[in-house]
């Protein structure tokens, strides 16, 4: 989409056309993050963000590695350290796995 003139108002306001709120997928009350580079207002959406993350963040795991499994398997041994501690708490019994 080609750059557009727009004015903002005494509050500070200013009207994003809804074409290019169609194009960063903005619905209505939606959410940007607004940052000066350069003297440049730079608006970018959450969907953006992530996009810009996840690129930056590819190739660095290995392939066949799920880190999604191993944040899944951390999880469960954090959950069966906290029920062997509130099991030690309730019986007085030192837990052990």
């Amino acid at each position: 989409m080609n750059a557009i003139v727009v004015r903002v108002d005494a509050s500070g306001r200013l009207v994003i056309p809804k074409e290019m709120r169609d194009e960063l997928g903005l619905a209505d009350g939606g959410v940007l993050t607004l940052s000066v580079e350069d003297g440049e207002l730079r608006a970018t959406s959450r969907l953006a963000a992530i996009r810009r993350l996840q690129r930056k963040l590819a190739g660095r795991v290995p392939p066949g590695h799920s880190v999604v499994d191993e944040l899944i398997a951390d999880r469960r041994r954090q959950a069966a350290l906290e029920e062997d501690a509130a099991m030690a708490a309730t019986t007085g019994i030192p837990q052990g796995r």
